[in-house]
Formats: structure tokens, sequence, C-alpha cells
């Protein structure tokens, strides 16, 4: 997102983390929030009338607003409600930005609701492993041609990509991991599955506003290990660094890590390719 949008989410983020941080009479469990605002988004992607004058500027806010609670305030909470009203006040650069915004907002309350509210047999404070579960369910779909394209085919019905998902991490995930999975292969929103899971994991990182290393290893790294990797980088990027580590022998030995788009290359493998580059 740019300019206008850009600024509109900001905003809304901040809402949703104070509307959802109020406790008492106005509390509001942060997974029922975020499966009504998927709710909302599958709403906006199929009625495209309802989107545009949702989010076309030269509405005014209060209107847009009144016409979110004739359509929605029936069928959602009114925490819920709130937050919609909110978003769709702000002005949005494209109209698809509306929908899209929401749907991070949803992610934002499911990774509330792993911190805040953890499943059976599991600890508090949650979303970091949420974020990691998604990134290793994102590299077995990019590895499986198989499962990509089963959770990609708009003609296999939906149970079916629920159940596929279900069989494969339902024993190994946190409960709003599944949920956040079962979502990308329903509703995948002309994405591909593992672009979805990247956007997914993406949110959880701003959450935690801190960088996230990608880190290729040929050897598991021990807890020492990964502790002064992560301060290393902390001292790089003068910035909180989340690792996300993936062991490949075929690296013989050292690290990569790759931060955004710049890679630092510090592998057996990748030092003999830059010899070999030197010597042609």
């Amino acid at each position: 997102m740019q300019g206008a949008s850009r600024d509109a989410l900001a905003h809304a983020w901040t809402y949703v983390e104070r509307q959802l941080s109020r406790s008492g009479d106005e509390h509001h469990e942060a997974a029922a929030v975020g499966e009504e605002l998927f709710g909302v988004v599958a709403v906006l992607d199929e009625q495209v009338g309802l989107r545009r004058a949702l989010s076309d500027p030269a509405v005014d806010g209060k209107r847009k607003a009144d016409l979110a609670k004739a359509v929605l305030g029936s069928h959602v909470s009114d925490v819920t409600l709130r937050i919609v009203t909110e978003v769709v006040r702000a002005r949005w650069s494209r109209m698809r930005d509306l929908a899209d915004a929401i749907e991070t907002l949803a992610v934002l309350a499911m990774l509330t609701e792993a911190d805040a509210h953890p499943g059976r047999g599991h600890h508090a404070g949650e979303s970091d492993d949420v974020e990691d579960e998604l990134f290793r369910f994102g590299r077995i779909v990019e590895a499986n041609a198989a499962l990509r394209a089963a959770l990609a085919d708009p003609a296999l019905p939906d149970e079916n990509k629920v159940s596929l998902v279900t069989a494969l991490v339902e024993d190994k995930a946190r409960p709003v991991t599944v949920q956040l999975l079962t979502q990308i292969a329903t509703r995948p929103r002309g994405r591909s599955p593992e672009d979805a899971i990247a956007d997914y994991t993406d949110i959880a990182s701003r959450r935690r506003a801190r960088l996230v290393a990608r880190v290729t290893t040929a050897v598991a790294l021990s807890d020492a290990e990964i502790t002064r990797l992560q301060e290393a980088l902390a001292g790089l990027y003068g910035h909180e660094v989340h690792l996300q580590i993936e062991v490949d022998a075929d690296i013989v030995g050292g690290v990569v890590v790759q931060v955004g788009d710049e890679v630092l290359d510090g592998s057996v493998a990748g030092r003999l390719a830059e010899a070999r580059r030197r010597l042609e």
C-alpha cells in the first residue's frame, strides 16, 4: 500500500490493538473478531458495488460508516462493527486496499488471540510460534508441487482443502495457525498459497516491529549460536531481528542470511562459488 492507504492502515492497526486490549464488559475474544473480519473481507470481495461505495474517497466518511452499519450491523459483534466503521471512514488510495486492510486486521486479531489465549498444552505469547509455523508450512508448500496444486485448485471443494490442511498440521501447530492456514486455503484472494502465507507472516513480523531474517545453515544451530546470531544481526541493522531457520546440508557449512532483498552468504558453497567466478 502507498500514500493515503498506508497511513489509513497504520491508524486502523493502532485502533484495533486498542479495541482488543479493552477489558470488562467491552471485552471480546480476539479470535471471534478475526473470524468476523475475515467474513467482512469475503463480503467485500463478492460485492464489488459495496466495496466501491465503502472505499470511495468522494463519499463522506460518516455516510460510509452508516452504510457499513446498515449492511453489517446485525451480523457482527459491536467490537467488529466499530473496527469496520473506523476503517471505512478513512481515505483509501485504491478500492482493493480497503478489503486488503481488513484482511490484515483480521490476521492481527488472530495473532492477538494467540498471545492472549493459548491452546491446550501451549504457553501464552504464542504469536512467535504461529509465525514460525506459517513459515514452515510455506516451505512445505513450496517444496511439494502436488500440495501446492491442490490448495490452489479452484475446483477442489473447500471442505477438501480444510481436511488437507487439518491432516497436515492439526497435531503439530497452534490453533490460530490452523485457522489462518484454513483461511488461506479457502479464501486465497487471487494469491498463490505460498504468497498468501508470506503475507500473513509479514503481518506477524510487523506486529512485533522487527526484521525477519531467513537463515539457512548446514546443521542445526544451538541456542547459544542462535542468540549470538540474533545479537550480531541486531547490531548490524540497528533493530531486533527474528530468525526463521532452515537446515540445508547442500550449503556444506557456514550460514546464509537473507533479510528482505539483502543476502549475506557465509556458506562454504557460496565461498567456493565465488572463488570459481574469480578464476574464470
